[in-house]
């Protein structure tokens, strides 16, 4: 299936690792020229390296718990070389821990990183969209959309925000041809999860390996995804062959989750 991303101009965020690099990875490989964004110039450099045809690739510096910063650096990019056909919003997880104990503090630096970042990134690259006739949102948000996951009690609360934030948007924009979906990955094989497996092994009183293999066993699948698995899916969605998926989640959890 020729996914027909030659040419488009991808912004992904969150891209020096995890799901964020391997959507940077497929999405170059398809053909897409991407723009990554994070907080360390260096590891930004380093994946550029490593994607396909890197020459045709760049970056912008900007930090999630400052949007009107991360904005004006977006807009200023987009005025000066070219706006964005996709925009891949992904960014880590809040720390692990009950919701009853989390700290206001806690509440607005995630609030900040995802759905604050979120909607200036969708307003600084939406207008480009709507001259082309063609866009593409893909939040990369949690499980958690559809089930809470014990443990995580603030992630599970500002997910659920930015899934109706983007609900909305999608009924706003479908007009123009600009889709709006969610991938929601399950246990994938990232830092962010071996954090998570660490806290609960601590927790339980387990070893950390003995806390994966129960992990693994919470799927049918029965192991953690690899974060290209996760990209493969938000490529497609990213993709002229979905122009008719709209305002959707979609889990990428190997059945993890018991609602349909």
């Amino acid at each position: 299936m020729d996914l027909k991303l030659t040419g488009k101009y991808a912004l992904v965020c969150g891209s020096t690792q995890g799901i964020g690099k391997a959507t940077a990875m497929v999405l170059a490989a398809e053909g897409a020229k991407v723009t990554l964004v994070a907080r360390d110039r260096s590891k930004l450099q380093q994946v550029i390296s490593e994607l396909p045809n890197s020459g045709d690739h760049d970056c912008i510096v900007g930090d999630f718990l400052d949007p009107r910063d991360l904005q004006e650096k977006v807009l200023k990019y987009i005025d000066k070389y070219h706006g964005f056909h996709i925009l891949i919003n992904n960014t880590g997880g809040p720390r692990s821990g009950d919701v009853l104990t989390a700290t206001l503090e806690e509440f607005e630096k995630a609030f900040t990183q995802h759905l604050k970042c979120n909607h200036v990134l969708a307003q600084s690259t939406v207008p480009f969209m709507k001259s082309e006739g063609f866009g593409r949102i893909v939040n990369v948000i949690s499980t958690s959309v559809k089930e809470p996951i014990p443990g995580l009690g603030v992630s599970n609360t500002i997910r659920g925000a930015v899934g109706n934030w983007s609900k909305t948007l999608a009924t706003e924009l479908g007009a123009y041809g600009i889709t709006v979906n969610n991938v929601l990955p399950g246990f994938t094989d990232t830092e962010r999860l071996n954090e998570i497996i660490k806290i609960k092994a601590n927790q339980s009183g387990t070893s950390i390996e003995a806390m994966a293999e129960i992990m693994k066993n919470y799927a049918p699948a029965k192991r953690f995804a690899k974060p290209e698995e996760t990209a493969n899916v938000i490529t497609f969605l990213a993709s002229e062959a979905a122009s008719y998926v709209n305002g959707i989640n979609v889990p990428v959890d190997g059945g993890r989750t018991k609602s349909l």
